[in-house]
Formats: C-alpha cells, sequence, structure tokens
C-alpha cells in the first residue's frame, strides 16, 4: 500500500479515516513516496507539529520510495494526461501516482485526485 500525504494526516490526526490507516499499517506492508514527505513537512510546520517526532513515525511505520529520472519522467507525462480532465491536478499527486504505478502499489488516500484510479483505497 502506498499512503499519500492525504492518509498521513489523518493517521496524524486519529480522525475516523486515520483510525482505517492505522489498520492498514498493521495488517501490511506500507510505504511512502519521498515526495509524501515534503508535503507531510509542510503541514506539520503549518499546524505547529513535532516534525521529528511525527516524520520519524513515517520513516518507521512505512518505507521510503526515492525518485529516480524514469519515475519523474513519467509523473511528467501522468501530470499532462490528467490535467486535461482535472485542471487542478498537482505534480505531487502524479509523482505519487507515478510511484503507485511503477511499483504495483495501491494508493491509500481520500484525495478526488485518485479516486479514479484502479485499485486505489480511498479513505
Amino acid at each position: 500500500m502506498l499512503l499519500d500525504t492525504f492518509a498521513w494526516i489523518e493517521y496524524f490526526l486519529g480522525s475516523e479515516k486515520g483510525k482505517r490507516v492505522k489498520r492498514i499499517i498493521r495488517e501490511r506492508e506500507c510505504f511512502t513516496s519521498a515526495i509524501s514527505l515534503a508535503e507531510i513537512s509542510y503541514w506539520l510546520a503549518k499546524h505547529n507539529y513535532d516534525q521529528e517526532k511525527f516524520l520519524n513515525s513515517v520513516k518507521k511505520l512505512s518505507i521510503l520510495l526515492s525518485l529516480d529520472n524514469d519515475l519523474l519522467e513519467a509523473a511528467g507525462r501522468i501530470s499532462y494526461q490528467k490535467k486535461k480532465k482535472i485542471k487542478d491536478f498537482g505534480m505531487i499527486d502524479a509523482i505519487i501516482l507515478a510511484t503507485s504505478r511503477a511499483y504495483a502499489l495501491p494508493v491509500v488516500s481520500g484525495d478526488k485526485h485518485f479516486s479514479e484510479e484502479e485499485g486505489t483505497i480511498i479513505l
């Protein structure tokens, strides 16, 4: 399972959706795209959360997947195609989707941008 930023934030908040993420983490091997660390770090800073504590949780509870040239090039193509239908589809979402496809992992998210992707688990 590839946990996106939305999933991690819900997990940190302890929301109902976050409880689903917690179950997924307990039951399955989970991964996080390295790009999500930037989004998570931004969110933590914005809400004055302990950066070290929460980022260490991400690193401890999931395997970080690095970005490489092929993945980033695929993300550019995905972004181009998605923006034809979804105007606000962002590059970070494209990178996460490219990661999902490259590693054949379903995305766990509540982000509407992933809702039409096969295998996606929408919280």
